[in-house]
């Protein structure tokens, strides 16, 4: 009974994070552990100054002003910019404005592409590129924000000429911009916003992966300045595609990343997603731009886009163009891990010397590991602000009922003498069971169609293990016949 206790208080846990409502990741507040790139470094230890007691940072950029409204921000924000004058719209007649789309790189963040709002303006004779996408990993308590999700970045205008220089010389990437098909009053309503942004007092945000990164900003950016015209010709339109189904897309190749990431990834990662949403990727915000049409000023439909220029073309593989499936190597993987731990685990049951010591190390390695990252999977899902770690079907096969296991699986291979290490080894294989129920059981899941998440792979690495054992430790499972 005591052992039944034990499993129902590690068990209810995972139960009650799974079972939280799907509502949370609707929060207009949603950090996320997925990659964008770095563009540059220097001021991010400033952030902590606008953080006020409560969390919030004082230079939040708010619905309101991405909205278009001029209202008053949230608490602790800065007003939005004031309407532009006659005198504003009449000076920003002359300017350019271009969508600046960066693409992959070679590391990780760099992998979805980056973005900036290249305006050029004669009148002022400035040539920026604004750019939504730093950090800095020497910003205090980075670490700490980044494991919570509070990862602070902020804004910065650079010369645009040298930022698509270094982009493409120094980091290989390939360089397009895309000029914008703005009226005076949109290009003086953009200015005014981007040099509002760029203020010491409202540059820095809450950095989310998915929902409000560098390309959202320039997005958001854009439609402000036609008004909610960008919103509307993509909001809805769907891409069938889900947040997942793009990370694994992107990361594919780089076996360590992607199963972190497949294994963090909870439910919320799964929705379909439309045009809008799908624009957190630069290269796909740049495809949506070229087919936008919007009204001119007579109202009738004219293209967002008035020309696209490469500027430079870099020689790397071309991006992914949908996600790989590792069903078939991860299950290979599986299998042999399974394999070796079950001939350890019947070869140390029936007395072959040096079996024992084996079984522990490859046993205790594996289901440390698993309990460690099942106990960080709970945590992130449950008190952080990672939303799209939130009910992980992942923690029916990794959780902290492993590190149980392991305890339990120590004590069992530990005692040399018949009826403790019989004892405790019946106890091992009935947490061992259980573990293993809950994976065939998530496994199950990721097979129904628009039931489970898309986590077929690491179910197909898992099952094999956690079946095999739970065999291994199964009493006389490896004695051998009378």
């Amino acid at each position: 009974m005591r052992t039944v206790r034990l499993l129902a208080t590690l068990v209810a846990p995972l139960l009650v994070a799974l079972a939280a409502p799907d509502a949370r990741a609707q929060r207009a507040e949603t950090p996320v552990p997925v990659p964008t790139p770095q563009a540059g470094r220097g001021a991010g230890a400033r952030a902590d100054a606008l953080v006020q007691e409560d969390g919030r940072s004082t230079s939040r950029l708010t619905d309101e002003v991405l909205a278009g409204g001029a209202g008053q921000a949230t608490a602790g924000a800065t007003q939005g910019p004031p309407p532009p004058t006659a005198a504003d719209v009449a000076s920003a007649a002359g300017m350019r404005v271009y969508l600046m789309t960066i693409g992959q790189g070679d590391a990780v963040w760099e992998r979805f592409g980056h973005n900036a709002l290249w305006i050029s303006d004669p009148a002022r004779g400035t040539d920026l590129a604004y750019n939504w996408g730093m950090f800095d990993f020497a910003q205090p308590n980075f670490l700490g924000r980044f494991l919570t999700g509070d990862t602070r970045y902020w804004m910065e205008g650079f010369d645009a000429r040298a930022l698509a220089s270094h982009y493409a010389t120094v980091e290989n990437r390939t360089v397009v911009a895309q000029e914008l098909n703005l009226s005076a009053e949109q290009k003086a309503r953009l200015r005014a916003y981007v040099e509002w942004n760029a203020r010491e007092e409202n540059k820095f945000y809450r950095y989310d992966y998915y929902r409000d990164n560098c390309s959202t900003r320039v997005r958001d950016a854009i439609d402000l300045a036609l008004g909610g015209a960008l919103r509307r010709a993509t909001a809805g339109r769907p891409t069938n595609t889900s947040y997942r189904w793009h990370t694994r897309r992107l990361v594919a190749g780089d076996a360590a990343t992607y199963t972190g990431i497949q294994l963090a990834l909870g439910r919320p990662a799964d929705a379909p997603i439309d045009a809008w949403e799908e624009s957190f990727i630069p290269m796909r915000l740049m495809g949506h731009v070229e087919r936008v049409r919007v009204p001119s000023a007579s109202g009738t439909p004219q293209p967002l886009v008035v020309r696209t220029d490469t500027l430079f073309a870099a020689r790397r593989e071309a991006e992914r163009a949908a996600p790989p499936s590792y069903v078939v190597g991860y299950l290979i993987a599986g299998l042999a891990i399974g394999a070796l731990l079950f001939a350890l685990g019947r070869a140390g049951e029936a007395g072959r010397r040096g079996a024992d010591a084996g079984f522990a190390v490859a046993a205790g390695v594996w289901t440390l590991l698993v309990g460690l990252a099942g106990t960080a999977l709970l945590l992130a899902g449950t008190v952080t602000r990672h939303v799209f770690m939130g009910r992980n079907e992942n923690l029916l096969a990794v959780n902290p009922l492993a590190l149980a296991l392991f305890v339990v699986l120590l004590l069992a291979v530990g005692f040399r003498r018949p009826e403790p290490r019989a004892r405790w080894r019946g106890r091992a294989a009935i947490v061992a069971a259980v573990l293993a129920a809950l994976t065939v059981a998530g496994a199950v899941l990721t097979l129904l169609p628009r039931v489970g998440q898309r986590s077929t792979e690491l179910f197909a690495l898992l099952v094999p293990v956690h079946l095999a054992l739970w065999w291994a430790l199964r009493p006389g499972a490896g004695r051998p016949a009378a």
